[in-house]
């Protein structure tokens, strides 16, 4: 009797070892395709690059890889990568999958940030921007969130479309600002994420968003309990105001660094994470190094197609992932929604 009913254990076990080895696999392969990827968007690109004058020793070839092609590359896997697992951890703290820093606020906040501190001091440093960013951003972030504590009726489709209206009133703010003091074609380079202008020198910011990525996979769990509430996260023992301000601090800086560097990269965060849960499922600790892949590899494929559709011109990788990204976000609405019915 007593090995009767001991049979079911290493049954399950059975299960989720195949289950670990099935998602390892997948993940293995994952990587393999981003670093095809990227290896592709090495040498991509208007400039007169191939593999053969690059073993050659080519200087023209070498200064043109090491200053402009390895730089862009690195920071699009950086960025793809952040942006993803920053949207993942918004979506925990707003207990809402249809949320991500581009349609809360916190987007707009880091470019009212950056345009206060392009006025107030025209010579500030990057990392001067950054920081002013942050604080903006973190800001903005914890408005949406104190405004959804309000909402009587936490809809699953409301809270972005508050996100989103939050977002829109804080861009109208920094538009106006912007043309009043005559810094609209400045704005519009941080409204729009564009790889074309990182150089070296000028991406290194986001080794910060590449160490916050690594951050927010070890909190993982925790944002999985505080994402339950705060009366739950307490009773298991955690401090539920430090995660929330861990979280914040994380998302609120990798927003500020990727607009700084690069612009704003709309619906990244929020259709990586939802495309990651329809594949395996909800278990955040595994899903973050998934989505943190699969973000990297949408950034790559987007700013490829944006290089090559209309060659030797380049639409901005924002332009894609914004057109693709709307329509996966219509169609996770809809879904949603059928699902309901």
């Amino acid at each position: 009797m007593t090995a009767t009913a001991a049979q079911p254990a290493p049954a399950h076990a059975a299960v989720e070892r195949r289950r670990f080895v099935r998602s390892a696999s997948g993940l293995a392969a994952g990587v393999c395709i981003v670093i095809l990827l990227a290896a592709l968007s090495l040498f991509v690109g208007v400039g007169d690059l191939s593999l053969s004058s690059l073993l050659a020793g080519d200087p023209t070839t070498q200064m043109l890889f090491w200053a402009s092609q390895f730089p862009r590359t690195l920071s699009i896997v950086l960025a793809g990568m952040a942006l993803s697992v920053a949207g993942l951890i918004m979506q925990l703290m707003a207990r809402n999958k249809f949320v991500e820093p581009s349609t809360v606020g916190t987007v707009e906040s880091a470019q009212l940030g950056i345009l206060a501190v392009t006025v107030l001091l025209p010579g500030a440093s990057m990392f001067l921007k950054m920081s002013a960013a942050s604080v903006f951003a973190a800001a903005g972030t914890a408005l949406f969130l104190l405004v959804l504590r309000r909402i009587p009726l936490r809809n699953t489709l409301i809270v972005p479309l508050v996100g989103i209206m939050l977002g829109g009133v804080i861009s109208a703010v920094t538009t106006f600002f912007a043309y009043r003091t005559d810094l609209l074609q400045t704005l519009n380079s941080w409204m729009i994420g564009d790889f074309s202008g990182v150089l070296r020198g000028r991406y290194e910011l986001l080794w910060i968003v590449g160490a916050l990525t690594l951050i927010g996979y070890l909190a993982a769990d925790r944002f999985t309990v505080a994402g339950m509430g705060a009366d739950f996260t307490t009773n298991l023992g955690l401090d539920y105001n430090r995660v929330m301000a861990l979280g914040l601090v994380i998302v609120s800086l990798i927003s500020a660094v990727v607009v700084v560097s690069v612009g704003s990269i709309p619906f990244l965060g929020l259709i990586v994470p939802n495309l990651v849960s329809l594949l395996i499922g909800d278990n955040v600790r595994r899903a973050v190094p998934w989505v943190a892949v699969f973000g990297a590899g949408f950034v790559l494929l987007c700013d490829i197609i944006g290089r090559t559709i209309r060659y030797p011109y380049e639409i901005p990788v924002g332009v894609i992932v914004s057109a693709v990204g709307s329509v996966i976000f219509l169609y996770l609405l809809l879904r949603k929604r059928g699902s309901r019915a």
